[in-house]
C-alpha cells in the first residue's frame, strides 16, 4: 500500500514539474546530482548541478598573455600604433627604426597588464580563499570537515555560530527552540538588522538527531536557481506527504549564523547557482562626456594625420619631378619608380614620422590623472563625517569630471535628505488625537512611563491623557491599538543584560514595536507558532495561525492569531490607501481618522493606519486548507496566495493611525539653495505619500510659497494638445500668450514663471500604459516609420514621452510621489533619453539601487537602511550635505584640469609634429626626422607625458584641499 501511495504521488508531482520548477534535489545523495547532465548546445552536454566552486578571475597562466592583448588592442589607439610599428618594419617606407614605437607601445601595454594582473591576482586571492574555507559535511553517521568547494548538491552540512553559509541551503533544524535560526544578511543586502529563519516544524522535531540527518531522504522540488533574493517557491516530499516552502526556510550564501549555536542543512543551490553568484553580473561602464568627446578628437587627430600626409606625399612627387631629377647626388631611385608609387611610399613614410600627433601616453596619462583626483576626494577631511567615522569615498575612478556638469540631481527622501531615525510622535486612536506638544499655550510636559518596568527611557512623548487612558482601562480602543502593534510585525527579540533588545527589518516597525513597549504593552518573544506579550504587567501567549506578508505592491501586512478563549482575529496595518479600501461600510472614525493623517502629513510624519477583524472559525477553517493548498503549489503560487489574502483582508475595522517623525539631515536646505544657484535642477523621488513629500519639500527649501505647484493630471491635456500640434513645445509656449489660454489651467503653466510639479506613481502607470498603446498602433515597419517621420522622433510612445519630459523640465521643482524604484529608474532613463543632460541620482537603500545604476553617476548614502546603495553606487558619502562639496569643488576642479590636460596635450603633440612637417619644406619632403633617433625614443615614454600630468594634478587649485597633516581652506563662490 506503501508503494502504491509513493507511486501515486510520484506521479502527481510529476505532473507538477513546470519549465520554472523542474530543480529536483535529493538529501543525503550527491552522487545522484554529480551524474545528471542536461543539453547546452547541439550535441554538448554539461552538469546540471554545479559544484560548489567560485571563480571571479579572468586569467590564468596560459590564458593571460593572449586575452589581455586581444582587449587590450580593441583600443583603436593602440591597435594604430601596431600597426605603425609594422609599417616601421618595411624598409621601403621606414622613416624611423621600428624600436622607436616599439618600446613606448611595450611600455604602455605592459604597464596596464601588470595592472590587470594585480588586479586579477587579488581576485585568485580571493578565489582560493572563499573556496578553502572549512564546512562540515555529513558523511556516513559522522560529519567531517571538507572544503567549500567540495560541497555538493544534495550534502547535509553542520553550521556553527558565526560562521558564513557555503551554499544555498534548506533549513532542517536548530539547537534553537522550534529551529529558529538568526541570520545576518549584510554580505549580501548590506542590511546590518538581524533576520530569522524558521525551519519547518516536521524536520524540526524528526530530524535532528544525526540518525534521523543520515536517514533523511526528502527530496525538494522547487525554481531553478535565479538571481530573486527575496522570493522562493518550492516543495518538499517526504513520508508520502507534502510541504511548503518559501523564503523564509532557506539560507543564503554569504549569510552569516548569529545568536545561533548550530543549524543543519540540506544544500539546494551551489558555487555559480547560488542566489548571490546569480546577482553578481557584469556591470556596465560607465563613460563620462569627456571621455567620448577624446573619442571623436583621436579620430579627427587621424583624419588631419592622413590628410596632411597626403599633402606632404604630393609635395615630395612634385619636388622629385622638378628638383630630384636634377640632383644627380641623389642616386637613381628618383627616375626607378613611378611618380604615383613613389607618392605612394613616401605617404606611408610620413604616416611613421608624424605619428606622435597622437601620442601612446594619451590614455596612460588620463588614467594617471583620474587617479589622483580620486585621491583628492577620498582625503578631503571637509567630506569627512566624524559621527560615524566615515570619509567620502571614489569608487570609480573613472567619472570625476561628469561631476562638474551635472544638470539634474534625482534624490531619494527617507534616509537621503532626512535621517531615517524613526522616533513614535503622535497617533489617532478612534476619534481622540494624542501626541500634542502644547496644553493650554503652554508647552506640555514629557509623560513618566517609570510605571511600566519594560519602558527603556528614550520616548519622549508629551500627552499625559494617553497614558491615564491605558491604566484605566475606560477606552478598550486604546488597548486594541497598542496590542496590534505588539503583534502585528516580523520583529525579533533577544535579551541581552536583562533588557529586551529588538531587531527589526526597517525602522518604522522598530519604532512602532518599541511604542507599544513603552506604553506598557511589550513584545517578549515569538516562536514558529506563538507570539507572548506583556499587556500591562500581564504576560499572554496568541497561536499564529498566519502570517500575510508586507510587499511593496501590498503596502501593508497581517497576521491571524488566536487568543487562549480560541477567538480567532486578525490584525491588520499598512498605508492608508491600501487599509481605506478594505473597511467595512459605515466605519466609525473614518473622517476623523482621514483628518489626522491628513493633520500629521503636514506635519512631515509618516503614517500608518491600524485595523482589526473578528474572524468566524469556520470560515477560518475552509480558508486555512485553501491556504494550505496554495502554499504548496508550484504554479502560480503568488497569484493564488494573493488572491486568499485579498478575500480575507475585507470588512476591517478601523482602529487608528500612527505617526512616526523622520527629522531633515544637518545642512539640507543650505545645500539644495546652493545646488539650485549653481543651475542643477534637484528632483525628489520617494514612496511616501503626496501631503508628506509636499511638506518634505517646503521644508527643505526646494519648494517655495512663490511657486505654482501642478500636479501630473495638470499636463494630460497639454500632452494631448502637444499630440495634435505634432509635439511641438514651442508652439504650445507661444500659443500660451495668447488670450484664450491665459485663464486655463494650461495657459497658466506656461505663462508661470517659478513651478513646480506633482507627480504621482498612478500617473507614472497610466502615462506608461497609454504610451503602450500608442506602440501597438504601429503594427508595420512602415507605420512606424511613417510616424516616425511625422513627430521627428521613434514613433508616438517615444514623442509621448519626449513631450512628457520637456514639460516637467520646465519647472524649477519636481517631486514624484508614491513610485516604486523601478518607476524611480523609469524617471531618471526619461531624462537622460529625451534631455540628453547629464544626471546624478543619490539613496541610501535598497530600492534606490536601480536609480543608482540607471543615471550617469550614482551616490550612495551610508545612512540607517544599510549599504547596498553605497555597493551599488559611483561615489559614497555620509551625509547629503557633502553632495555640495563633491559637484561644486571636485567636480569643477576635476573637469578644468581635465580640460587643461586635453588643451595642452593636444597642443603639444601637434608643435612637435609639425616640426616635422616644416623640416620637410627643406628637405624635400623626405620624410627624414629633425630629432636624433634616441631624442624620439625618450621623448615618447618620459617626455610626453610628465609635463601634462604635472600640470593636470598639480594645479594650482589642488592646494585648497585639505590633506592629511594639511590644515588648508578651500572657499568657492556661486555665479
Amino acid at each position: 500500500m506503501n508503494s502504491s501511495k509513493s507511486s501515486s504521488s510520484n506521479n502527481s508531482e510529476t505532473h507538477q514539474k513546470t519549465d520554472d520548477h523542474n530543480w529536483e534535489v535529493k538529501a543525503n545523495n550527491a552522487s545522484y546530482h554529480t551524474r545528471i547532465k542536461e543539453r547546452t548546445f547541439l550535441c554538448f552536454n554539461r552538469r546540471k548541478y554545479a559544484d560548489n566552486k567560485i571563480k571571479t578571475s579572468k586569467y590564468n597562466i596560459i590564458t593571460f598573455l593572449p586575452r589581455n592583448l586581444f582587449e587590450q588592442f580593441q583600443r583603436a589607439a593602440n591597435f594604430y600604433f601596431l600597426l605603425i610599428c609594422i609599417l616601421q618594419t618595411i624598409p621601403a617606407i621606414a622613416t624611423l627604426p621600428w624600436y622607436s614605437t616599439m618600446i613606448p607601445l611595450t611600455f604602455v601595454l605592459a604597464v596596464t597588464g601588470v595592472k590587470d594582473i594585480i588586479d586579477d591576482i587579488a581576485r585568485h586571492k580571493s578565489d582560493r580563499e572563499i573556496n578553502s574555507r572549512p564546512c562540515q559535511v555529513l558523511v556516513g553517521k559522522s560529519f567531517k570537515f571538507t572544503k567549500w568547494k567540495d560541497l555538493q548538491v544534495g550534502d547535509v552540512v553542520c553550521l556553527k555560530k558565526d560562521e558564513f553559509v557555503p551554499a544555498d541551503l534548506f533549513l532542517l533544524s536548530s539547537s534553537k527552540p522550534s529551529s529558529l535560526c538568526y541570520v545576518e544578511t549584510s554580505e549580501i543586502d548590506g542590511e546590518t538588522n538581524l533576520k530569522y529563519r524558521q525551519a519547518l516544524s516536521v524536520t524540526h522535531t524528526n530530524v535532528n538527531t544525526l540518525d534521523q540527518l543520515a536517514k533523511f531522504d526528502g527530496r525538494i522540488i522547487c525554481q531553478r536557481p535565479n538571481n530573486d533574493l527575496h522570493s522562493f517557491t518550492g516543495t518538499l516530499y517526504w513520508q508520502n506527504q507534502e510541504y511548503s516552502l518559501n523564503n523564509e526556510k532557506i539560507l543564503l550564501r554569504g549569510c552569516r549564523i548569529r545568536n545561533t549555536e548550530q543549524c543543519y542543512g540540506v544544500v539546494l543551490f551551489a558555487g555559480v547557482d547560488t542566489k548571490i553568484m546569480k546577482n553578481s553580473g557584469k556591470c556596465t561602464m560607465k563613460k563620462t562626456h569627456i571621455e567620448l568627446l577624446m573619442n571623436r578628437v583621436v579620430l579627427l587627430v587621424l583624419l588631419i594625420l592622413g590628410t596632411v600626409s597626403f599633402c606632404l606625399a604630393v609635395g615630395a612627387v612634385v619636388w622629385d619631378m622638378k628638383v630630384g631629377k636634377e640632383k644627380p647626388y641623389l642616386g637613381n631611385d628618383i627616375t626607378s619608380f613611378s611618380p604615383g608609387y613613389r607618392g605612394f611610399l613616401s605617404f606611408w613614410g610620413h604616416i611613421i614620422i608624424l605619428n606622435s600627433i597622437l601620442p601612446m601616453s594619451l590614455y596612460v596619462t588620463f588614467e594617471l590623472l583620474h587617479v589622483a583626483q580620486s585621491f583628492f576626494i577620498n582625503w578631503d577631511i571637509n567630506m569627512y563625517c566624524e559621527e560615524r567615522d566615515t570619509p567620502a569615498n571614489s569608487r570609480t575612478t573613472t567619472l570625476n569630471e561628469e561631476l562638474g556638469q551635472i544638470n539634474y540631481i534625482f534624490s531619494d527622501k527617507t534616509g537621503t535628505l532626512t535621517q531615517n531615525i524613526m522616533a513614535f510622535k503622535k497617533c489617532c486612536i478612534g476619534s481622540q488625537i494624542f501626541g500634542n506638544q502644547h496644553d493650554d499655550g503652554k508647552t506640555a510636559k514629557m509623560v513618566d512611563l517609570h510605571w511600566n518596568t519594560f519602558a527603556d527611557g528614550k520616548l519622549e512623548f508629551y500627552d499625559g491623557s494617553l497614558v491615564e487612558q491605558i491604566r484605566s482601562g475606560a477606552n478598550p480602543t486604546v488597548h486594541e491599538f497598542f496590542k496590534l502593534l505588539a503583534l502585528c510585525h516580523t520583529v525579533m527579540v533577544e535579551q541581552k543584560h536583562g533588557q529586551l533588545v529588538y531587531q527589526a527589518a526597517s525602522p518604522d516597525e522598530g519604532a512602532l514595536v518599541t511604542a507599544a513597549r513603552n506604553f506598557g504593552f511589550a513584545f517578549l518573544s515569538r516562536t514558529p507558532d506563538t507570539i507572548t506579550i506583556s499587556e500591562l504587567g500581564v504576560p499572554r501567549t496568541y497561536s499564529v495561525q498566519a502570517i500575510l506578508d508586507f510587499t511593496s505592491s501590498r503596502k501593508r501586512m497581517s497576521v491571524i492569531l488566536k487568543d487562549s478563549e480560541g477567538k480567532i482575529k486578525l490584525y491588520c496595518k499598512g498605508a492608508d490607501v491600501m487599509i481605506y479600501k478594505r473597511l467595512q461600510l459605515n466605519c466609525l472614525y473614518k473622517e476623523i481618522t482621514q483628518t489626522a493623517l491628513d493633520h500629521f502629513a503636514t506635519e512631515t510624519l509618516r503614517t500608518l493606519c491600524l485595523a482589526s477583524k473578528d474572524v468566524e472559525e469556520n470560515y477560518f477553517r475552509d480558508w486555512s486548507q485553501r491556504y494550505q493548498e496554495a502554499s504548496v503549489a508550484l504554479q502560480n503560487r503568488e497569484e493564488l496566495l494573493e488572491a486568499l489574502y485579498e478575500e480575507i483582508e475585507t470588512d476591517l475595522v478601523l482602529i487608528g493611525a500612527t505617526a512616526i517623525e523622520d527629522k531633515l539631515q544637518v545642512r539640507v536646505p543650505e545645500t539644495i539653495q546652493n545646488l539650485r544657484a549653481a543651475n542643477i535642477k534637484i528632483w525628489v523621488l520617494t514612496g511616501d505619500k503626496k501631503e508628506t513629500a509636499i511638506n518634505i519639500g517646503y521644508s527643505c527649501k526646494l519648494l517655495s510659497d512663490q511657486m505654482e505647484i501642478f500636479e501630473g493630471n495638470d499636463i494630460i491635456e497639454l500632452l494631448e494638445k502637444l499630440q495634435k500640434s505634432n509635439y511641438q513645445v514651442q508652439d504650445m509656449i507661444d500659443a500660451s500668450i495668447s488670450k484664450s489660454l491665459r485663464s486655463s489651467k494650461e495657459g497658466d503653466f506656461w505663462m508661470c514663471d517659478s513651478k513646480a510639479l506633482i507627480i504621482t506613481g498612478s500617473f507614472l502607470d497610466t502615462f506608461i500604459k497609454q504610451s503602450k498603446q500608442y506602440k501597438r498602433k504601429s503594427q508595420s515597419w512602415w507605420q512606424q516609420r511613417m510616424a516616425n517621420t511625422k513627430v521627428g522622433v521613434n514613433g508616438e510612445a517615444e514623442a509621448r514621452e519626449r513631450c512628457f519630459v520637456e514639460l516637467a523640465c520646465q519647472c524649477q521643482a519636481v517631486i514624484c510621489c508614491r513610485v516604486t524604484p523601478k518607476q524611480k529608474a523609469l524617471v531618471v532613463h526619461l531624462v537622460k533619453k529625451y534631455q540628453k543632460a547629464i544626471t546624478l541620482a543619490i539613496g541610501d537603500g535598497a530600492n534606490d539601487v536601480n536609480m543608482l545604476k540607471t543615471a550617469h553617476i550614482g551616490v550612495g548614502i551610508s545612512g540607517q537602511e544599510g549599504m547596498q546603495a553605497v555597493l551599488s553606487s559611483d561615489y559614497s558619502l555620509a551625509q547629503f550635505c557633502y553632495l555640495e562639496r563633491l559637484l561644486l569643488v571636485h567636480g569643477r576642479w576635476a573637469y578644468l584640469r581635465i580640460c587643461k590636460f586635453l588643451r595642452y596635450f593636444l597642443y603639444k603633440t601637434f608643435a612637435f609634429s609639425f616640426l616635422q612637417v616644416w623640416f620637410g619644406f627643406y628637405n624635400g619632403f623626405s620624410g627624414q626626422s629633425v630629432f636624433e633617433r634616441w631624442c624620439i625614443s625618450f621623448y615618447k615614454v618620459p617626455y610626453s607625458w610628465l609635463p601634462v600630468l604635472t600640470i593636470g594634478i598639480l594645479d594650482k587649485e589642488a592646494t585648497s584641499i585639505r590633506m592629511p597633516g594639511c590644515l588648508l581652506t578651500s572657499n568657492f563662490t556661486l555665479h
